[in-house]
C-alpha cells in the first residue's frame, strides 16, 4: 500500500497545469508511466490517486450491489468527473477545468497538496487554511472519539 506524506504549496499556471512537486513525485515511483486519477473529494477539494489505488477502489465498488438505488447513486457521484492524468515532459499535469470549477479553484490560485495515506487532497490554499481555522477545541477528545473505540466489535462491546 502506498503511504504518502507531506503538504506541498503549489500554484496553477495560466493554463491550469500543476507542477507535481519533486518531493511528492519521489513517493510515486510509477507515476510517470502510469499517471494519476483526479476526482472530486467529499468536501470542496479534489483528490489525486495513484492509478493503482484508483483501480483498487473501482474494483471494490464493482462488488457492491448495483440493484440498490443508493449504491448506484453513490457510484455515479463518486466517479463523476474522474479523469486520468499524465505527466508531461516537465512533470506537470493539466487539471480539468470542470473539476476545478466544481470546487471553486481558479486558474493561478495557490494550492495545497495534502497527502493522506494513499491519496493527495488538492485544496485552494484559502479553503485549506479556513478548514483549520475551525480546529476542534479539544483535539484529544476528537482523537478519543474517533480512534478510542477502533477495536470495539460491531455490537458496541
Amino acid at each position: 500500500m502506498v503511504q504518502l506524506l507531506g503538504e506541498f504549496d503549489c500554484k496553477l499556471d495560466a493554463k491550469g497545469r500543476l507542477m507535481v512537486p519533486s518531493g511528492l513525485k519521489k513517493q510515486l515511483p510509477d507515476v510517470e508511466g502510469e499517471g494519476l486519477v483526479i476526482n472530486r473529494g467529499f468536501e470542496k477539494h479534489l483528490v489525486l490517486y495513484p492509478k493503482k489505488v484508483w483501480e483498487s477502489m473501482v474494483e471494490e465498488m464493482s462488488k457492491l450491489n448495483q440493484y440498490e438505488p443508493k449504491t448506484r447513486e453513490f457510484i455515479r457521484y463518486f466517479t463523476r468527473g474522474a479523469t486520468l492524468l499524465s505527466l508531461d515532459a516537465t512533470g506537470r499535469v493539466n487539471l480539468p477545468k470542470s473539476l476545478l470549477e466544481s470546487v471553486g479553484i481558479e486558474i493561478s490560485d495557490e494550492l495545497v497538496l495534502a497527502c493522506q495515506f494513499d491519496k493527495v487532497e488538492v485544496w485552494s490554499k484559502k479553503a485549506y487554511e479556513a478548514l483549520f481555522d475551525s480546529e476542534p477545541e479539544n483535539f484529544a477528545f476528537l482523537a478519543q472519539e474517533v480512534m478510542g473505540n477502533k477495536n470495539r466489535g460491531e455490537d458496541g462491546k
